[in-house]
Order: structure tokens, then C-alpha cells, then sequence
């Protein structure tokens, strides 16, 4: 057995049952004297502790409520520049390829241009070029026509054994002699 039961069964020998006081129920007078205090104690912490306890519990709440508030917002506004920064990402590849594309027109016709203006100074060259021969030609042809003619003279003096020095009878021989040349050189070009 152990102590307390011990205690009990020696304080109530000789007590009749009914009588006997129960060891778990506690005394009337003990009951009152510690609600009073319970009550004092109930009352405290309902008028002081509870509001200010409840007032902690609602600043609380207000800011886990204000801060998925603001983290929704955050989100919202967050989300908003994504698409604002789509959209601009999207516009600039819009203007990105308009661009390219008036640049690359752009090189077309500069391109175009310069093969015109290049073509016009090739012909402008080759017509220089042309009147350039054309001068020289003549040139030549004119020395050629005085060399040929000095020369002709000079052939037709060793073959006639005379000379040919009268300037009139010389000229006339002179232009007989290109004339026969320039009638062999046109019907060898035909």
C-alpha cells in the first residue's frame, strides 16, 4: 500500500462509512477561498490581458493580410510591366525589322545608284576615249598621209629618175595617191 492510503485508513478507524471524509473532494470553505482568487485572476486577464492579447492578434492578422495585400499588388504590378515589356520587346522587333528592311532597300538603291552612276562614267569614259582615238587617229592618219606622201614622192623620183619638184604638179600627185589609198583601205574594211 502506499502513504496516502495508508493516512486515509488511519485517520478514519473510527469513523462510521458515511462519515468518512473523501480524500479527492475537497472542503466547502476550500472551494470558496481559491474561487475568489480564480475569479480576481478571471477577471484581469478578461478586462487586461484578453483585449490587449486580441489587440496583438489583430495587428498581426492586419499584417499578414497587408502583406499578401501588397505582394498581390507587387504581383499584379510586376505582371503589368512583364506584359508593358513584352509588348515594347514586341514593338522594337517590329521596328527592328522595319529597319532592316528600309536599310537593306536603302543598300539596294545605293547599290542601284552607284552601278548607274558607274555605268554612266564608263560611258563617258569610253566616249572619251573614243574621241580620244578618234583625235589621234586623225593625227596619225594626217602624219601619216604627209610621211606616205613625202615618201611616195621620193619612190616616184627614183622610179621616174625626174624630179617632182614643182609644188602644184607634187600636190596633185600627193592627193591622187591618197585618194587610190583611201578607196583600197574602204573597200578592204567592207
Amino acid at each position: 500500500m502506499n502513504p496516502i492510503h495508508i493516512l486515509a485508513a488511519g485517520e478514519g478507524e473510527g469513523l462510521p462509512l458515511e462519515e468518512t471524509p473523501n480524500v479527492l473532494t475537497p472542503a466547502l470553505y476550500d472551494i470558496v477561498w481559491s474561487l475568489i482568487p480564480f475569479a480576481v485572476v478571471l477577471f484581469v486577464f478578461w478586462k487586461f490581458v484578453l483585449p490587449m492579447f486580441k489587440r496583438v492578434l489583430d495587428e498581426r492578422t492586419e499584417r499578414i493580410e497587408g502583406g499578401i495585400e501588397r505582394a498581390e499588388a507587387a504581383q499584379s504590378e510586376a505582371k503589368a510591366a512583364l506584359d508593358k515589356y513584352n509588348a515594347q520587346l514586341a514593338e522594337a522587333r517590329v521596328e527592328a525589322a522595319k529597319i532592316r528592311d528600309d536599310a537593306r532597300a536603302q543598300g539596294q538603291q545605293i547599290i542601284a545608284d552607284l552601278k548607274a552612276e558607274a555605268q554612266t562614267e564608263k560611258e563617258r569614259i569610253v566616249a572619251a576615249g573614243e574621241q580620244q582615238l578618234v583625235a589621234q587617229r586623225q593625227q596619225i592618219v594626217s602624219e601619216l598621209r604627209g610621211d606616205l606622201g613625202r615618201q611616195s614622192i621620193d619612190l616616184a623620183e627614183r622610179l621616174m629618175g625626174e624630179q617632182l619638184s614643182d609644188s602644184v604638179h607634187r600636190s596633185g600627185t600627193i592627193d591622187r595617191f591618197l585618194a587610190d589609198l583611201d578607196q583600197v583601205a574602204g573597200a578592204g574594211q567592207n
